[in-house]
C-alpha cells in the first residue's frame, strides 16, 4: 500500500485573463458526496467582484468590436477545449453531487453542444432580430441589436455546468462581457471552465468567474453600476428579493430563470429567446432622397 498523500487541488478565480487567488485569502472547502474533502475553491470578496467588473468593462470594446465570425470561432474553440476536459468535467459533477458518471457525462455533452449552438448564432441573430422598418417618408429606417454591456450570470442550480453554459453562451454570442458567480453548491465545474477560458483565445476579461458565498456577492452584483444586466437561476426567495431591491437604484435589466428545470428545453435555451434579453435594439433613420 502506498504511503503517498494525494495533492488536493485549490481552484482559483478567473479575472482579467488570469487565474488569481481571492484578495481576501479565504477559501471554500468542496466536499464529495461522502463529505470527504475533494478540493478547495477561492471565496471571492467584494473587491474581487469589483476587479471582475472592471476587467469586463475594459474587455467589452474588444469583444463587441470583433467580427461575428471571430466570436463564433472563439466560442467553438471553447467547446473544443471543453471536449478535451470532458472527463474532468464529468468527475467534478459526479463526485460532488453523488450522481452516476454516465449522468454527469451526459450533462457535459449537453453543455458542449449548447456552446457549439451559440457559436453558430454569433453571425445570424442580427438578421433575425433586426429589421428594415416601413416608414411614411423619404427615409430608410433600420433596427439593429447591440450588446447590452456587462452581464452578471448567477447559477446555483442542480445542473451547475449546463446551467452555467446556458446563461453565459447567449451573452457571449451577443457580444457582451460576462461576470459569473458560480454555483455555491458545486463550484468545481465553473472552476474547470475558468481553466478552459484561459486556453481558448478568449480576450482577457471577457469572461470572469467568481466562486464563493452567493448571499455575500449577490448584493454587490445588484448594486454595482458597472453591471448592465443580471441573469440568475436557482435563487432562493430571499436572494431574489435582495437582487431586485439592489437593481432598483440603477435600473439594470434582470432575468430570473427559477422555472428553468434542468436547462434541457432546447427551444428555450438554444435560440433567440435566450439572446433577446441580452441585447438592446437601436433604431436608425437615414435619408433616402435629397
Amino acid at each position: 500500500m502506498s504511503d503517498r498523500l494525494p495533492v488536493t487541488k485549490t481552484y482559483k478565480l478567473a479575472i482579467g485573463g488570469k487565474l488569481p487567488r481571492s484578495e481576501s485569502g479565504r477559501s471554500l472547502v468542496v466536499c464529495d458526496a461522502q463529505n470527504a474533502i475533494l478540493a478547495h475553491a477561492c471565496l471571492a470578496s467584494r473587491k474581487d467582484m469589483r476587479a471582475a467588473v472592471e476587467s469586463a468593462r475594459k474587455a467589452l470594446p474588444t469583444w463587441s468590436g470583433a467580427t461575428a465570425y471571430l466570436r463564433g470561432q472563439i466560442l467553438y474553440r471553447m467547446a473544443e477545449m471543453m471536449e478535451g476536459k470532458r472527463d474532468e468535467f464529468a468527475r467534478s459533477l459526479a463526485d460532488v453531487d453523488g450522481r452516476s458518471l454516465a449522468d454527469a457525462t451526459s450533462e457535459v455533452d449537453a453543455a458542449i453542444d449548447r456552446l457549439v449552438c451559440f457559436a453558430g448564432w454569433t453571425d445570424k441573430f442580427q438578421q433575425v432580430l433586426g429589421c428594415a422598418n416601413p416608414v411614411a417618408g423619404p427615409y430608410h429606417n433600420f433596427t439593429i441589436p447591440q450588446p447590452i454591456g456587462v452581464v452578471c450570470s448567477i447559477v446555483d442550480a442542480d445542473r451547475p455546468l449546463l446551467g452555467l453554459v446556458s446563461v453565459i453562451a447567449p451573452a457571449l454570442a451577443a457580444s457582451n462581457a460576462v461576470v459569473v458567480i458560480a454555483s455555491e453548491r458545486n463550484p468545481l465545474p465553473a472552476c474547470v471552465l475558468g481553466e478552459v477560458v484561459a486556453t481558448s483565445d478568449v480576450p482577457a476579461g471577457t469572461i470572469n468567474i467568481l466562486t464563493g458565498n452567493l448571499d455575500e456577492l449577490i448584493e454587490h452584483a445588484a448594486e454595482h453600476a458597472g453591471i448592465d444586466a443580471v441573469v440568475a437561476a436557482g435563487l432562493t426567495n430571499a436572494q431574489e428579493k435582495i437582487l431586485r431591491l439592489g437593481v432598483a437604484g440603477n435600473l439594470k435589466r434582470v432575468s430570473i430563470l427559477n422555472d428553468c428545470g434542468q436547462f434541457d428545453d432546447i427551444s428555450r435555451f438554444e435560440g433567440l429567446t435566450a439572446i433577446e434579453p441580452l441585447v438592446e435594439l437601436k433604431t436608425m433613420w437615414h435619408p433616402a432622397a435629397t
